[in-house]
């Protein structure tokens, strides 16, 4: 049986039916990299499953460090997933992948000054085409909350009576009830009065067959990086950083621990 086949029948599963939509178009990007990578002159979907040796799958996991080993790791966790989803259904006898070793990432220390948010903010207010990356990357610095979580915000998270955001955070599924600066309140109003009409705090500014949807995972940092360059900032930068960034300024302000972690959704540290 080839892995394509595999693939296949996991997409009709009740585990990936059952996830939530983002999480099933963040598994497709991955599951859709690895089915495409060349190894040793074939698609790996084009291989039988019984085929696919532990030296074939380090192979893989190798050309995928290529785009970056978080990349990687997200990709062969995908991949897992599918080979584990096989062995359940007794369409393979074996996960390759399990005896893979993941690589370490370096954890990023990156922050931008202050300075550069402002550049960066500038930049993206500057034109209503990008306006709402800009308010993407607001939201996270202030917040301190992942880009995933802003892209996808709704309108029902935002309390404008009291001034106040409710969210529940996907990676580790905690509630966080945050103020909302004045600042950030009134670009939130006029935002409102510009898309108030659909479901989607900062969807993408036009809609495609008629229908707005939020950024993906994908094409936001690369919308990003073009305006980082626009308004003269390191390419060392990465939006991601701003959530650090803004706890970092908390610590630095003398916030307290608890009332940091009460902010990120950590249960024990930043």
């Amino acid at each position: 049986m080839k892995l394509e086949k595999v693939i296949t029948d996991y997409y009709s599963s009740y585990d990936y039916r059952n996830l939530r939509d983002e999480t099933k178009k963040q598994y497709e990007y991955f599951i859709n990299v690895m089915r495409n990578t060349q190894v040793e002159g074939k698609a790996l979907c084009q291989y039988n499953v019984t085929d696919i040796s532990t030296r074939v799958a380090k192979l893989s996991y190798n050309e995928w460090c290529e785009k970056g080993v978080s990349m990687a790791n997200h990709i062969i966790s995908a991949t897992r997933i599918v080979f584990n989803h096989g062995l359940r259904m007794e369409l393979c006898v074996l996960n390759p992948f399990a005896n893979v070793r993941k690589r370490a990432t370096e954890r990023r220390k990156t922050v931008w000054s202050r300075e550069y948010v402002e550049k960066f903010l500038e930049q993206a207010y500057s034109d209503f085409n990008t306006r709402n990356i800009g308010l993407i990357a607001h939201m996270a610095y202030e917040w301190c909350q992942r880009l995933g979580d802003m892209r996808l915000l709704e309108w029902d998270n935002i309390e404008f009576e009291t001034q106040t955001v409710h969210i529940e955070q996907s990676k580790r599924r905690a509630d966080v009830h945050l103020p909302i600066s004045d600042d950030l309140f009134d670009m939130l109003k006029q935002q409102e009065e510009d898309f108030g009409f659909q479901k989607y705090v900062v969807p993408r500014p036009n809609p495609i067959r008629g229908e707005y949807k939020p950024y993906s995972l994908q094409k936001l940092p690369l919308h990003a990086r073009k305006l980082m360059r626009e308004a003269g900032l390191s390419d060392e930068l990465r939006l991601s950083d701003l959530r650090r960034t803004g706890t970092t300024e908390m610590v630095e302000a003398g916030v307290g621990i608890g009332q940091i972690m009460s902010v990120t959704g950590h249960a024990k540290s930043i």
